[in-house]
Formats: C-alpha cells, sequence, structure tokens
C-alpha cells in the first residue's frame, strides 16, 4: 500500500512542479511589444451597471480624465431604480465623451447582463471595446493606453487585471489570494497559448470580433459568463495578448460578507463546467494534485514516519512548496503586490482546503435562479 501511495504522490507534486516551473513562471518573464502612438484606435468603454448610482459617481470622473486621445464612456443602465436614470439625464451634457444607455426590459429568455452588454457594445462608436464594472476604479488615468499598447495588429482580445482593495479582514485576503491565483493562470496559461478566459472588469476586444462571433448566442441563457465564456469560446494563442503594465490594473470593491461572496462564487463555479474539454481537464488536473499532494503528505508521513522514506516525503512536499513562493513572489510583484509574499505557503493549504469545501458543495443541485451580481 505504501510504495502504491507514494507512487501517486510522486506524481501529484510532479505535475504541481511541471505547471510551478513551466507554466506559472512564464509571467514572470513576459514583456508585452507596444505600438506607436500613430497607430492607436478609438476606445469605446462600456460600463454595465445595475443599482450602482453612487459608484458611478466616482467611476465617470476618473474615466473621463484617462488620458488618451480618442474614446468614449458607454454607461449601460441596467433598469436601475435608485436614481440612476434621473443622474444620466442631469450629468450628461456635464461629460463631453459619455454616453448613457437606459434598458427598460429584458427579454425572459436572455441573461440580464448579458442583454445589457451586448447593447453597449452594439452601440459602441469604434471597433476596439474595453470593458469594465461601475464598483471598479482604474489604477491611472493611463488605463485606456496601457491596454491599447498591447492591442497589436494581429491581436483581437487583450486580457487586463483587476484585483480588489486591500482591507483589514480574513475574507479580504482569502479574496485577494484567489484573484491572485486565478490570474497567475489565466495569464500563464494564455502566454503559453492556451488562453482559456479573462475578467469583465478589465478586458478588451474588438467589436467585429464579438458581432462575427454572434455576441453571447452560445450561452445567452446562462447567468454569468459574459467575460469567462465568450474568452472560452473566442480565444485563441494568435488573437490574445496579455496586460501586465501596472498602470492598466483596474481595482474593484470585493464582497465584505461570506455570504455574499459565496453566492458570488457559486455563479462562477457553475459557469466553468461549460469550458472546453482541455480547459477544464487541465483546471481539474491542477486543483486535483495540489488537493493529493497536502492529502497523501498527511497520510504518508506517518506511515513512513520510521523509515528513510518519510525523508523523500517531507522533501517532495518542500521542493513544491519553495519553488512556488519563489515563482508565486516574483509574479505577487508584478501584479502590484496583491498578497502578502510570505503568507504563500499557508495559503497554498487554505486554499487546498477551499478546492475540498467547494468542489464537494458545487456537487449539490439548486435551483435557485442566481442573479448577474
Amino acid at each position: 500500500m505504501v510504495p502504491f501511495l507514494i507512487s501517486i504522490y510522486i506524481f501529484c507534486v510532479g505535475l504541481q512542479l511541471f505547471f510551478i516551473l513551466f507554466v506559472f513562471a512564464k509571467i514572470n518573464k513576459h514583456d508585452a511589444l507596444v505600438v506607436e502612438e500613430k497607430a492607436l484606435e478609438g476606445v469605446s468603454v462600456v460600463v454595465c451597471a445595475w443599482n450602482e448610482l453612487e459608484n458611478l459617481k466616482e467611476l465617470i470622473p476618473l474615466l473621463s480624465k484617462q488620458a488618451y486621445p480618442t474614446f468614449e464612456i458607454i454607461i449601460v443602465d441596467d433598469r436601475s431604480w435608485d436614481g440612476t436614470y434621473d443622474y444620466a439625464l442631469s450629468e450628461e451634457s456635464e461629460f463631453q465623451n459619455v454616453r448613457f444607455i437606459r434598458v427598460w426590459n429584458t427579454p425572459e429568455h436572455l441573461s440580464s447582463k448579458k442583454y445589457a452588454l451586448t447593447l453597449g457594445i452594439k452601440a459602441a462608436k469604434y471597433d476596439v471595446v474595453l470593458l469594465t464594472d461601475a464598483d471598479c476604479r482604474p489604477q491611472s488615468n493611463g488605463w485606456i493606453r496601457g491596454m491599447a499598447e498591447c492591442l497589436l495588429p494581429e491581436k483581437q482580445i487583450v486580457l487586463g487585471f483587476s484585483p480588489y482593495f486591500t482591507e483589514k479582514s480574513f475574507l479580504n485576503q482569502f479574496i485577494r489570494y484567489e484573484t491572485f491565483i486565478t490570474a497567475t493562470q489565466y495569464f500563464a496559461l494564455a502566454i503559453k497559448g492556451q488562453p482559456y478566459m479573462g475578467v469583465g472588469r478589465n478586458l478588451m476586444y474588438r467589436k467585429s470580433l464579438f458581432l462575427d462571433n454572434k455576441g453571447f448566442a452560445k450561452h445567452t441563457n446562462i447567468v454569468g459568463g459574459d467575460d469567462d465564456l465568450f474568452m472560452n469560446d473566442v480565444a485563441t494563442a494568435e488573437n490574445t495578448a496579455v496586460c501586465l503594465n501596472p498602470d492598466t490594473f483596474m481595482y474593484s470593491i470585493p464582497k465584505s460578507t461570506w455570504a455574499a461572496w459565496y453566492r458570488q462564487k457559486r455563479r462562477h463555479l457553475s459557469i466553468s463546467k461549460y469550458y472546453r474539454i482541455e480547459n477544464k481537464l487541465i483546471l481539474g488536473s491542477l486543483a486535483a494534485t495540489q488537493i493529493f499532494s497536502w492529502i497523501l503528505f498527511l497520510i504518508l508521513i506517518p506511515l513512513t514516519l520510521h523509515t528513510v522514506l518519510v525523508y523523500g516525503v517531507l522533501a517532495l512536499l518542500g521542493l513544491r512548496l519553495i519553488s512556488q513562493w519563489i515563482v508565486f513572489a516574483q509574479a505577487n510583484k508584478r501584479l502590484d503586490k496583491t498578497i502578502s509574499s510570505s503568507s504563500l505557503p499557508l495559503w497554498d493549504f487554505i486554499f487546498t482546503l477551499y478546492f475540498v469545501i467547494m468542489g464537494t458543495n458545487n456537487l449539490i443541485p439548486r435551483n435557485k435562479k442566481m442573479r448577474w451580481k
């Protein structure tokens, strides 16, 4: 029994090391080319808002001050009842490059977020569309420029980074670590030539790409997925670029309660089952080998405690944790020090428990309809 368990343990740790050293490490060596000033295209920034009046009052002035030659801002008010429409009527003239679109009703068979986003994209004046959410704040006035500079002639998509604001709570630390891990995965795999998702809080693509692929037609009735499912459909090694310019980071306001975070996370996890099979295999393998690396370590330590094998068991996990620590600490610096690098090994164990809990929980069927916020 022990030799069999050790064999599985070696396989799991080995696969983890492969991803750490040959996939995730790519994010630390990535340098994006930039286009010349004269080649910069007009950009349409699209923001969908559902009862986001206070956030829009902060966001719109920040977007209006972006240092970019040609851009517009389209705010899609999705049936808000908090005064957003009245604000739009009174303030639209104050911002020359801002347009408001009002959604009065959503067809019953369509996801409200996707319907609102589709209206915004179709109304865009320019072919380059840059998406974000009302509860986001740009890191600098160079957000649009930095993202547009990564849109080389042969590219149609730019994946941006959207970390969360720092707060003093365990939930906030957990959210920021999860965001860091998710970003490291989708950035590294995109750099490797296997893009599979993006985050709608900071995502650029061409309107023509959206229209040519009939937008969200493949998953209009699914709540969520306006970013990752669409990217899963259309992103390729040839048409996708990654933007790691710190000026382009779009910070977002995190959930403040476990209940709100849990609802959001369940919606996100329910979307992943629609990914391409190869993406599900990669992500599933990553999660499974991390879980079994820790479980088998905890099982093998007492079984091998009085033999020389215990040193091998300890050394393997130590090699994995140290390698990950080095690679992720460098990636963390590139991603604006999203988390404390010194805490990475501890969070790796905590996140393993998260994989087990949420993976089990996701198997339980539920009939309750989820909202897009």
